[in-house]
């Protein structure tokens, strides 16, 4: 009676030899994007626990922790009212800057990405090269241009020009979000009797929803941080954004170390908490702008 062998595949040295290559990659990966994470969290750390400090405490041991800890500083921030005056004026820029850039790229995209004319690619292409075109190279001429249109001080000179520079991102993302749109459903809503402006509002808005709130979170947290147009723009203290804020604040409050530290925590909060909030919804974005 013969008998059968049923022979397994041996575990090679080079299998072997692999799996331990994979394995020590893997641990060189995690351990430098660990070090990155730390590098990048130490700043932020050291400026939360500043506020929590006297300035004492900071003079005789930098890097200590706050030993007592004190939130008299958070709470004389919090109890004025620059602080609060600030915040309403970023936020005013801020939500009114969303609003510009969502509408009016969305408006152009619509038009580059489902109508046919002559000059939609150089019309693209323009646009595609306003990304080339910091707001550092214009800021001369745009402090001329805000001064003579009598926008000076007022937070009006900041938007408009945010908005501005704002749009050649909006249009590249949304552009290929629109593309993506089956003629089909066009096609089927003419039939039934839908108007082009009708089936922009009912079916383009919301199918690329997810590329109008990538685009309104980046223009939300871009103008919150916004610092050189503003320093131009805005002089007068009662119009200051956070990030003049700060400044300001910084300059009035040298020797008071402890206090700046916890002015700059809360201005930096609103805009951590927004952007953690909504990580996923930018990642994702992002991810259907590539793949339209």
């Amino acid at each position: 009676m013969a008998t059968t062998t049923i022979r397994r595949p041996a575990t090679t040295a080079t299998t072997v030899s692999k799996t331990s290559s994979r394995r020590r990659g893997d641990a060189a990966v995690w351990g430098v994007a660990a070090l990155l994470i730390a590098a990048i969290l130490a700043p932020v750390v050291y400026i939360v626990l500043g506020g929590f400090r006297t300035n004492s405490q900071i003079t005789l041991d930098p890097s200590g922790l706050p030993s007592p800890w004190q939130v008299s500083n958070y709470l004389d921030v919090l109890g004025g009212s620059v602080f609060w005056t600030q915040v309403l004026n970023s936020a005013v820029a801020a939500l009114s800057t969303t609003l510009g850039v969502v509408a009016l790229g969305l408006a152009a995209s619509y038009v580059l990405a489902r109508y046919r004319f002559r000059g939609r690619g150089a019309l693209y292409s323009l646009f595609a090269a306003g990304l080339m075109f910091p707001m550092t190279v214009a800021i001369t001429p745009l402090y001329i241009l805000v001064r003579e249109l009598g926008l000076m001080n007022s937070l009006a000179g900041v938007i408009l020009p945010q908005v501005a520079f704002a749009l050649p991102t909006t249009i590249i993302i949304l552009v290929p979000f629109l593309r993506a749109i089956p003629d089909e459903i066009e096609e089927a809503s003419l039939l039934d009797g839908c108007s082009k402006l009708s089936f922009f509002w009912r079916m383009v808005v919301p199918l690329s929803m997810p590329g109008v709130v990538t685009v309104g979170i980046l223009a939300f947290i871009a103008s919150w941080n916004s610092y050189m147009l503003p320093l131009f723009i805005l002089n007068d203290e009662s119009a200051f954004t956070l990030p003049l804020g700060v400044q300001a604040f910084a300059s009035q409050h040298s020797v008071d170390t402890a206090r700046v530290l916890a002015f700059t925590s809360l201005s930096m909060l609103p805009a951590l908490v927004f952007f953690s909030l909504f990580e996923r919804r930018i990642v994702g974005g992002l991810t259907g702008a590539v793949k339209g």
